[in-house]
């Protein structure tokens, strides 16, 4: 077996491959299935994708290989979260490399490339990372599936619970990026449906900005209530802990839209409690995540998985199960038959439970809101969160018949 060291020195600025299985001469002339995990492992997004993104899927694959014959490698890559890198990764991991699924793909503007060029070569795109619902709306294809989370549900979850809890006038600041301008739209529109109001917002150059002071000053100034974070990954902890040292926090309550348990755990529960976040996967949730958190932990000791490296385990599984189905052969040949495949088939894994992908290629899964905790409530470093309310999952992502997905028949 070919040992791959997943330091953050080992694939920063490259790609790198693995053989997950070791050779073996019955294997010899079997096809070899080849997964391309692209990710952010040097940004603003690294501790919420990145490594642990890697990580999850060679889980998957180890877990689903164990005991059938199949050739399964994996090769990683940096977007740097820009998209030209991204595509031109895609093309040449297309044209070049043979990678016959993309896993994770953060930031929006990435996974929108990739996803055109994936459906143009008819690979498959396994969706973990990125937030934008138009990869199950106007720019759906039958090469992909949204697994984890989108803006939609993000939105719908968090933003009347905090108009309901008195939070009724908003300031945003917003990434200038589709996945920025997307969460604070799906989010103004629910906070408006449920009585409140936006005050004003701020959108920022991402991802060159970490100083938010002067965002900060203007969103206190501006009479509002509730800091509505349109960013993730290290520009909502900037925000948090830059916020709590200005002094928001007295007479504003923040409102983090796309926050993860591993983003509570770099903050700290002191500077954290009592915010509301919404994911779809926690380590703590019931018996099988537990179980899940319990085998992936020595790959992941000092960062556990959050929802969308939870998220690359789950899609890849289900991928695996499908090709399985097929023949390696028959999906390497055809990316859509092989995501009809996995549309045809029921979901279940411990990280997510039993499911199903719909039509427009959105997985559908319960959303869960949770709210920090405090230290006090707290018993160790990875015991965050608490759930406060769930959204079943016919009901956490937008409606079918409204994304404009022409997959859909009417």
């Amino acid at each position: 077996m070919t040992k791959l060291a997943l330091s953050r020195r080992a694939v920063l600025g490259s790609a790198i491959a693995s053989r997950v299985l070791p050779r073996r001469s019955a294997r010899a002339q079997a096809p070899t299935l080849r997964l391309g995990v692209m990710t952010d492992l040097s940004g603003p997004y690294s501790s919420a994708t990145g490594i642990n993104c890697v990580h999850c899927t060679r889980q998957a694959v180890q877990e689903f290989t164990a005991s059938r014959p199949m050739n399964v490698e994996i090769v990683v890559a940096d977007h740097q979260n820009k998209a030209d890198i991204g595509a031109g990764i895609a093309r040449k991991w297309c044209d070049q490399g043979d990678v016959d699924a993309f896993v994770d793909v953060p930031s929006s503007a990435v996974a929108l490339a990739v996803n055109g060029i994936v459906r143009e070569k008819n690979k498959v795109l396994l969706s973990s990372g990125a937030a934008t619902a138009d990869l199950t709306g106007k720019q759906c294809s039958p090469n992909t599936v949204a697994w984890t989370f989108d803006n939609y549900m993000l939105a719908k979850s968090t933003g009347p619970a905090v108009v309901k809890a008195g939070g009724d006038r908003w300031f945003f600041v917003t990434a200038n990026y589709v996945f920025g301008h997307q969460l604070q739209a799906d989010t103004t529109r629910f906070v408006e449906q449920a009585g409140g109001k936006v005050l004003g917002s701020r959108v920022y150059p991402f991802p060159e900005t970490t100083d938010f002071s002067a965002i900060l000053v203007q969103a206190q100034a501006s009479g509002a209530n509730v800091l509505g974070l349109a960013n993730s990954g290290a520009d909502s902890i900037n925000c948090i802990k830059q916020a709590r040292e200005f002094g928001l926090t007295k007479t504003m309550r923040i409102a983090a839209l796309a926050l993860w348990n591993s983003d509570m755990h770099a903050v700290g529960l002191d500077v954290a409690q009592g915010l509301v976040l919404t994911e779809t996967y926690y380590w703590n949730l019931n018996d099988r995540t537990r179980a899940f958190m319990e085998r992936i932990k020595p790959k992941t000791p000092d960062l556990w998985p959050n929802a969308i490296q939870a998220g690359c385990y789950g899609a890849t599984l289900h991928y695996l199960k499908a090709v399985a189905d097929m023949g390696v052969a028959a999906a390497k040949a055809d990316g859509a038959a092989t995501m009809a495949r996995m549309k045809a088939m029921p979901t279940d894994d411990d990280c997510f439970g039993p499911g199903r992908i719909r039509e427009d290629g959105r997985k559908l899964t319960p959303a869960y809101l949770f709210q920090v905790k405090s230290p006090a409530e707290s018993s160790g470093p990875w015991d965050t969160s608490k759930v406060i309310a769930t959204t079943p999952a016919d009901q956490a992502f937008r409606p079918l018949a409204e994304g404009g997905c022409p997959l859909v028949r009417g």
